[in-house]
């Protein structure tokens, strides 16, 4: 990786002074304004040494933050926002953060939704659009889901272009996850090609914790900590019987982030099952079946998107939007773990509890909902700023701007030799391999 692939475009020259007014410091400058800081994308002292010997500059992204020039003129700028993809905690607090912002900050009045993902921007849809205002947006906090409603699949890029420039669009914030921010770099290089002066600005949303280069999403927490609750009920239902095995299936297409935290959060999970791994079906009922002899009682939590590797042969479908529809793993193990416990004829209760739609569907937790508003604002900076085909991101304990081709390149995924799956580990009991060749 180098510094060229972290550069995020700009529309052009700013010309027009921004109206915030942030606290000033006693000789009369802002404590607030950005210059072009970065943010080293590795911060170790190994990479710093390394980078003085060979005389490398160091890799980093860009800073977020109000800029003291803007390139859109607020009174004549107009700003559509859209949802898409799967719900998550703290889209409302995104929307109401956006146009509060906007509104009050920037003084930019026109401000609209599109219903529907990006479906609304299609005619032959007929979605209509809604104005939001400071009054519209003013408690959609404090419900789950999207005012906006959602929408998965893919949609004409020529015709949502259209639709922006018949709207006179001068920014898109879209809000949503790995498909959904493709979609919007689709919609910048078409609006690149027609030499269009129109901002598309991505807040990554994505319950699994799986963007690219961003350490965390909004979300995440408010998942997890609602799961670990969960988990303490389904390890009463699984110690209530003898023999008691309770299987409770977390979201986590492509990576476990929240399975290993919300084990984490509440230390009653024996068994951590996540896409990362490498085991097979034998391995972990020979584990399964000694901890049922010795504890008479199980508790396993497992990601959405395990088992690929216990599906080969089976034809996979796709969804609207092109990503592979798993199969339910947690239906698959009480089915599996059933027959092989009656092969040996040891008696044992299964439940298996899947809560994800209802966990997807919360409000968002203070922190979380804090974490949503600080996105908003510095999302609005840059975009105000002539930013653009960029996401707003967190990383170092920094607010950062990253191009969208970086945070799409790869999914996040839990690294199985890193600290935090060694805690899972240590914390479940489970053994390192569950593989018997």
């Amino acid at each position: 990786m180098t510094n060229e692939n972290f550069e995020v475009k700009t529309l052009g020259e700013r010309k027009y002074l921004s109206p915030l007014k942030p606290t000033l410091q006693p000789d009369g400058s802002s404590f607030r304004f950005v210059k072009d800081d970065r943010i080293l994308l590795d911060a170790s002292l190994s990479y710093f040494e390394h980078c003085i010997s060979t005389g490398e500059t160091p890799v980093s992204v860009e800073n977020a933050g109000p800029h003291i020039h803007l390139y859109f003129e607020p009174a004549q700028t107009k700003v559509a926002i859209v949802t898409c993809g799967g719900l998550c905690p703290g889209i409302n607090n995104v929307i109401r953060s956006l146009v509060i912002e906007l509104y009050y900050r920037y003084k930019v009045t026109n401000v609209i939704g599109i219903q529907y993902g990006f479906e609304g921007f299609i005619s032959s849809y007929n979605h209509s659009i809604i104005e939001l205002t400071p009054d519209y947006v003013d408690a959609i906090h404090l419900f789950g889901g999207t005012i906006l409603g959602s929408s998965r699949g893919n949609q004409s890029v020529s015709k949502i272009v259209d639709r922006l420039s018949e709207l006179e669009v001068n920014i898109l914030f879209c809000i949503g996850g790995d498909g959904t921010l493709r979609g919007a770099h689709a919609i910048h290089e078409e609006i690149a090609r027609r030499n269009l002066n129109i901002g598309i600005a991505g807040i990554p949303k994505t319950i699994d914790n799986d963007i690219n280069m961003i350490d965390k999403s909004f979300g995440f927490e408010t998942a997890y900590s609602i799961a670990s609750s969960i988990i303490m009920d389904a390890h009463n239902e699984a110690k209530g019987v003898y023999n008691g095995i309770a299987i409770l299936k977390l979201m986590g297409r492509n990576s476990g982030f929240i399975a290993a935290y919300a084990a984490l959060s509440i230390p009653e999970a024996n068994f951590v099952l996540i896409p990362e791994m490498d085991f097979n079906l034998p391995g972990f009922l020979a584990v399964l079946k000694k901890r049922i002899e010795n504890r008479h009682h199980a508790l396993i939590v497992v990601a959405e998107g395990v088992g690929e590797q216990l599906f080969e042969g089976d034809i996979l479908e796709k969804d609207t939007s092109g990503n592979i529809k798993n199969k339910d793993i947690g239906i698959y193990l009480k089915d599996r773990i059933a027959a092989e416990f009656k092969s040996d004829d040891i008696p044992v209760t299964i439940k298996y509890i899947d809560p994800s739609y209802i966990i997807r569907s919360a409000p968002a937790n203070p922190n979380d909902s804090m974490f949503c508003g600080l996105l908003a604002q510095n999302a609005v900076h840059a975009a105000m700023a002539g930013k653009t085909d960029f996401v707003v991101g967190h990383w170092n304990h920094q607010f950062t701007l990253l191009p969208i081709p970086a945070t799409v390149s790869k999914p996040k995924r839990v690294d199985m030799n890193d600290e935090l799956w060694w805690n899972v580990l240590e914390t479940t009991g489970q053994p390192g391999s569950m593989k018997n060749e």
